[in-house]
């Protein structure tokens, strides 16, 4: 349960008042979010949707239709989506190949699962770690976590949720037992926090060059009173 008044719910008000309320995600199964994280590379999310509705329209997103599809026309899928389509299209195969080998194409199944052990099954898919299997549980309204990419991650941290440690995961994990006290167990609040801290990692808390004088939150922020002020004598 939330803390009362706690301080990421105020975080999350002032992110709101400045970027206003996100729209629900476009994608909420499961599989179709592994492939829309996988149809595209490095690129910003109007590009990314566009790959995706590509593979829809020409494909498919069924693991059959993915398996049967020409090679040529996944990499010209894949391309719409950046660099590297010859190995985003594999990819994609492998997807299709593992939903159909351990799960017969329905992961309906994995969301009925304890989180840990869905967690677990969701691994079994190619780059899905512990933060995409998250996503996957919130988008879904399967598991109550505050699922974090590694722009809302940047913005916890430096908010003073959990510290930096040696590999991403270890990070990850230190923010997500930092923050566990303050969240509520309710979906919309938490998926919207989970696009709010993204959005504001992307646009103002980036991870070079923040721009932390446009910031709302930093009366709140740890990096910015202990770095970014001192630094600028406190005019910043």
């Amino acid at each position: 349960m939330a803390k009362s008044g706690n301080v990421l719910e105020e975080v999350v008000a002032r992110l709101e008042a400045a970027y206003g309320r996100p729209e629900p995600p476009p994608v909420t199964d499961p599989l179709e979010l592994i492939l829309l994280e996988n149809v595209a590379y490095l690129v910003g999310d109007e590009q990314r949707a566009k790959a995706f509705e590509a593979l829809r329209e020409r494909v498919g997103v069924r693991p059959e239709s993915i398996l049967s599809a020409p090679a040529a026309v996944l990499v010209e899928v894949a391309r719409r989506g950046g660099v590297h389509a010859e190995k985003r299209a594999e990819r994609l195969r492998e997807i299709a190949l593992v939903a159909l080998e351990e799960f017969g194409g329905d992961l309906g199944g994995v969301l009925k699962l304890p989180p840990a052990q869905a967690k677990r099954a969701l691994k079994l898919f190619p780059a899905v770690g512990d933060p995409g299997a998250e996503k996957i549980l919130l988008f879904t309204r399967s598991s109550p976590v505050l699922a974090l990419d590694s722009n809302g991650l940047r913005v916890l941290i430096r908010l003073g949720f959990g510290e930096e440690r040696k590999s991403y995961a270890a990070t990850y994990r230190s923010a997500q037992d930092a923050v566990r006290d303050y969240l509520r167990e309710d979906y919309e609040w938490l998926i919207r926090t989970h696009q709010l801290l993204r959005r504001h990692g992307q646009e103002l808390c980036r991870r070079s060059e923040p721009a932390c004088a446009a910031c709302p939150l930093k009366s709140l922020c740890r990096y910015y009173q202990g770095v970014v002020a001192p630094g600028a004598g406190g005019r910043a």
